[in-house]
């Protein structure tokens, strides 16, 4: 039985979770689908989202269609949790877009459907909603191929709609169909072409279908299917379609050990569970697995599997392994983490979907004696989402998260209040910025020499790097210079002092090469045991490199970076006047200006307040788009952030807290 591993995506209240429960229906699943207004679906299982009526945290269902065992993840629609669907997309096989027929294309629709065609997933897109008033399947049509792809094919009519009696049908062996096809599908088959023209105008319905599965399968094609999640109406119709036109999963069950964590969650004890895709090859229960995340610096972690779940016909079944193609939970690795890859990395992996969290909170217990709970707490909420980047400041005894928007940090205060007992507050949030060096600096303390007060040497040389390349740490000494502990303690060393530069941000896009080394080597007094006062410890490594790199990286110097979002603004042309002062007020930069559309880049800072204004500044008929473009110099005096490390910029202040002398 072959598998296909398939997403579920779509714009806020487009209809996902509705679309899922009714596809559980029909295949037999559920005896009835739950609504999202009752708080009794299949995948909105936390207290909060049922709550709400929104999805926050991804979820998977299993279930049958012929021959095919469909793996169904759905995702949340609000942008704020974009992370959770950047998680997804690495471990599917196929995705169904789905789009409201009342509200049509939306900006987070664009959003999700670039990045779907930019990593070359099969898509099929359905139009929901086919039966409420105001339902225009053919004015969406439209939009999706003027706004998403103009590779849309639409698989049939539907007849009533915006009305209850909508329905959907497919089309069929019909000159009008088969002719739309070809248009699309010429487009990337030139051998369809010639076989059109030669055969004077005729090639076979069962080709056009074929040749549309395999487009479909290369993410060049989009069948589009309309119909209602809630009526049922066209549900048969897209399942017939997920079966014949997505691909099913590859890979080798014998073949070497490759998989992917794309969730993590705590079970009813405590445990930690691990959402594994397996790609290549076969896990079977009381394997010791190795895992590790790309860029990750140290040794893999490693821990036993102690049980299986394998998805199966609506839940994950015990199943004592599971093999190349499938989706299973995984027990026993407590270490684990999203993100990490368990044996082989795939060649094709790509990172970074989407924008990084842009904000950042600190959050404070409402009763200090919760301090040591919140943190915890945090940790495990950090687990099911890295992205939260928890930035502990021992010094003032707060923590920080990092955060996409306001709803979020309504679902963690939540969160907290609900499952942790604790009831926090937030500071004001702010928005994260970066620093890049801005040239080259090199510094170095050696061993035995005032003023360094460590048994080590340490040399360093900071450079800018490529943009976008993260930090690079190179070697000019030869590797038998050092013990290779004391070798990777520097290098560890390095990325943790990085996190916070001259200004108190990350710093990013940068070159350290380690340039000098120097150690004693194990000493004993005459007659006796090991003495550490006269035997070099990775430990002066860790407690000199901080100090020698920050040296140099002043040496440098830094320019601090914010980050920007692109901006596209339909609205009313007579409104543009009272939209562009905002805009100004706010730091954007309009860049192209036409009747009905503003176009430019603005302060990722001032994007939340752009969305709440802009309703009141074109009658409510506004639409903004937003996308990440990356960061550029922050305009004026650069912002500091408090800094939570023993502060190495300052000599005095960081050896009385780590050594407790000058």
């Amino acid at each position: 039985m072959r598998t296909l591993n398939l997403g579920i995506l779509a714009h806020v209240d487009a209809g996902k979770t509705s679309l899922t429960e009714r596809l559980l229906h029909a295949a037999g699943v559920i005896d009835e689908p739950g609504r999202v207004d009752q708080g009794n679906t299949q995948t909105d299982s936390l207290a909060l989202e049922r709550q709400r009526g929104i999805t926050i945290k991804s979820a998977v269902v299993s279930f049958a269609v012929g021959g095919t065992t469909v793996n169904l993840i759905d995702t949340p629609g609000h942008p704020d949790f974009i992370a959770e669907v950047e998680r997804v997309l690495s471990v599917l096989d196929g995705a169904v877009l789905v789009v409201s027929a009342v509200e049509g294309v939306q900006p987070q629709t664009r959003v999700l459907m670039r990045t779907l065609r930019r990593l070359g997933i099969p898509t099929l897109i359905f139009i929901n909603k086919i039966d409420r008033r105001g339902a225009d399947p053919g004015r969406v049509l439209g939009d999706l191929a003027e706004k998403l792809s103009p590779a849309v094919v639409s698989m049939g009519s539907a007849p009533g709609h915006g009305t209850a009696e909508a329905s959907f049908t497919p089309f069929g062996d019909e000159p009008g169909f088969a002719g739309r096809l070809l248009d699309v599908l010429v487009e990337h088959n030139e051998a369809l072409l010639a076989a059109y023209v030669h055969d004077e105008g005729s090639v076979s319905y069962a080709r056009l279908r074929a040749e549309l599965a395999a487009q479909t399968g290369q993410a060049r094609a989009h069948p589009v299917f309309s119909g209602s999640a809630i009526t049922g109406a066209g549900v048969d119709a897209l399942i017939a379609g997920i079966e014949e036109l997505l691909p099913a999963a590859g890979g080798d069950p014998e073949g070497p050990l490759s998989g992917t964590v794309f969730k993590v969650e705590r079970g009813p004890a405590g445990e930690k569970i691990a959402y594994v895709r397996m790609f290549s090859g076969t896990i079977r229960t009381r394997d010791r697995l190795s895992f590790a995340r790309e860029g990750e610096h140290g040794q893999a972690r490693e821990g036993k599997v102690t049980a299986i779940g394998v998805f199966d016909g609506g839940t994950a079944e015990p199943r004592p392994e599971v093999g190349a193609g499938r989706i299973a939970r995984l027990w026993g690795l407590a270490d684990v983490r999203i993100g990490d890859t368990i044996g082989l990395p795939r060649k094709t992996e790509v990172q970074g979907h989407f924008a990084p969290p842009t904000l950042e909170t600190v959050v404070s217990p409402l009763r200090p004696g919760d301090r040591g709970a919140l943190h915890l707490a945090l940790a495990q909420l950090a687990e099911q989402d890295p992205l939260i980047a928890l930035r502990q400041d021992d010094v003032r005894q707060e923590v920080s998260v990092s955060l996409y928007g306001e709803v979020q940090k309504e679902v963690i205060q939540a969160t907290l209040l609900d499952d942790y007992g604790i009831d926090v507050t937030f500071r004001e949030t702010t928005t994260i910025c970066v620093e890049r060096p801005v040239g080259t600096g090199t510094a170095v303390e050696l061993i035995g020499k005032d003023p360094n007060p460590f048994l080590a040497t340490v040399g360093l040389r900071v450079e800018r790097g490529p943009r976008d390349s993260g930090v690079e740490f190179r070697r000019e000494v030869e590797l038998g210079s050092l013990p290779y502990a004391f070798m990777r303690t520097i290098e560890e060393t390095v990325h943790e002092t990085l996190r916070e530069g001259l200004h108190g941000w990350q710093v990013v896009d940068c070159v350290v090469t380690l340039t000098h080394t120097g150690y004693y080597a194990r000493q004993s007094h005459m007659g006796g045991g090991f003495d550490k006062s006269m035997s070099s410890t990775a430990g002066d490594f860790r407690n000199l490199t901080p100090l020698v790199l920050m040296s140099a990286l002043a040496q440098a110097g830094t320019t601090v970076e914010e980050p920007i979002h692109g901006f596209r603004i339909d609205l009313p042309p007579d409104t543009a006047g009272q939209v562009l002062p905002v805009l100004a007020r706010l730091g954007g930069m309009p860049r192209a200006q036409f009747p009905g559309l503003l176009a430019g880049d603005i302060p990722s800072a001032g994007v939340h307040a752009l969305e709440q204004q802009l309703p009141g500044l074109t009658r409510g008929e506004g639409v903004l788009e937003c996308d990440f473009l990356g960061h550029r110099p922050v305009r004026g005096p650069a912002p500091d952030r408090p800094r939570t490390d023993h502060n190495p910029l300052n000599r005095k202040e960081y050896l009385l807290r780590v050594v407790r002398r000058v």
